[in-house]
């Protein structure tokens, strides 16, 4: 146990937070079991850190583990958190829970025989609390921590604390909220830097980032999604396969016929596999209002612009990134649909969006919202593109 306690401390000295996520004050800390869900390359471990940091400095009742740790091979977790409160024990923070087995049945257990202790666990974004763990529906309150919003990345590198907003006050108040940015920072001047590279905090590293998102990539894919959906090895060329072919043919709806052929498997396969890597945060299912999985989606697009430069980057189309980042964007906290003619997206089925590059001269519509992409400053239903970074 002191092994455990020394890395707890050395982590808490040594790991510097590049920013402070807006997740931490969204969660409700009171609960007793809290999971922290997100692809792998979003700082999982560093919120996990961060919080330890903010709330238990030098407090030896929260403690941080790593289900890594070839420990527990030979100790349940329910062992472990059982001698962790003989201790003084009250916050245990569990990183990567799944690598352990039968982790949702372990972590009811400690529910359940541990009135006192708070459990806060961190898990790959594949994992469904709900639907595939039923012994935690209703205990378990999940959360998704998403890679750095262009808010955060702004705040990260000019040194800015700007607040986000809501879609509604982006909306009717754009000019005034632009008004109060702009004078402190140039926001397309970091917009280009971001879209290559600003969703996943490892650009920070002293590493190639084009080469560590692809490592990251496959992680999801070999580790995350293997091992979540319990799929054998030898499939893992296909579903690989599959990304590719997805993000080759750009944003579109699929041809899942053409997919399975290509593939070697059957169609209802590769709508499991497109779910797997939606879960993944791979890509992103677009559908027509009011439809959803399993139905075929409209389009599928990959998850952030990040990744567009990263997969296929001799075929990267201006308007796909732009798209590809305000669909990413307004994900958080709002359905996106495909739009109809003349229209990107309808957003909560009711708004229609149309994203612009520059140079865009077309008469516009009352009734649409055009999203311009290199405008400062807008004017009226005309809203600059940046500003969709500052919804979370």
């Amino acid at each position: 146990m002191e092994a455990f306690y020394k890395t707890h401390e050395y982590l808490l000295l040594h790991t510097e937070a590049p920013v402070r996520r807006a997740l931490m004050d969204e969660i409700d800390w009171n609960d007793r079991l809290i999971g922290i869900k997100g692809t792998r390359g979003v700082g999982k471990t560093t919120f996990l850190i961060q919080y330890a940091q903010e709330k238990f400095r030098y407090d030896r009742s929260c403690l941080y583990v790593n289900m890594n740790n070839f420990y527990f091979q030979g100790k349940s977790l329910v062992e472990f958190a059982e001698e962790f409160i003989r201790r003084g024990g009250k916050v245990l923070l569990v990183d990567q829970v799944f690598k352990i087995p039968n982790w949702s049945h372990q972590l009811r257990e400690c529910y359940d025989r541990f009135p006192t202790l708070k459990i806060v666990f961190t898990g790959t974004s594949v994992m469904r609390l709900k639907e595939e763990n039923p012994e935690l529906n209703g205990i378990a309150k999940p959360y998704n921590l998403r890679g750095l919003s262009f808010r955060e990345y702004l705040n990260l590198m000019t040194g800015n604390n700007f607040r986000s907003y809501t879609l509604e006050e982006i909306l009717t108040d754009h000019e005034q909220i632009a008004r109060t940015i702009l004078p402190k920072v140039s926001p397309n001047a970091f917009f280009q830097n971001y879209l290559h590279h600003g969703f996943y905090p490892f650009f920070l590293d002293k590493r190639n980032f084009a080469e560590n998102l692809l490592k990251t990539m496959n992680a999801m894919i070999e580790v995350d999604i293997l091992i979540v959906q319990q799929m054998e090895l030898k499939y893992l060329a296909k579903i690989k396969k599959l990304l590719y072919l997805l993000a080759v043919n750009g944003p579109t709806a699929p041809n899942v016929s053409k997919l399975a052929a290509a593939i070697n498997t059957s169609r209802a396969t590769v709508m499991n596999y497109i779910k797997y890597l939606a879960d993944a945060r791979l890509i992103n299912m677009v559908y027509n209002p009011g439809e959803t999985f399993p139905k075929k989606p409209a389009k599928i697009m990959l998850h952030n612009t990040n990744l567009v430069y990263s997969i296929y980057p001799v075929k990267v189309e201006e308007q796909d990134v732009l798209e590809t980042f305000l669909a990413n964007s307004l994900w958080k906290d709002h359905t996106v649909s495909k739009g109809t003619k003349g229209l990107s997206f309808i957003v909560d089925d009711k708004l229609q969006f149309r994203v612009c590059t520059e140079g865009f001269r077309k008469k516009t519509k009352a009734d649409v919202y055009y999203v311009m992409q290199k405008r400062e400053l807008g004017r009226g239903n005309e809203i600059p593109l940046w500003l969709f970074g500052f919804l979370y």
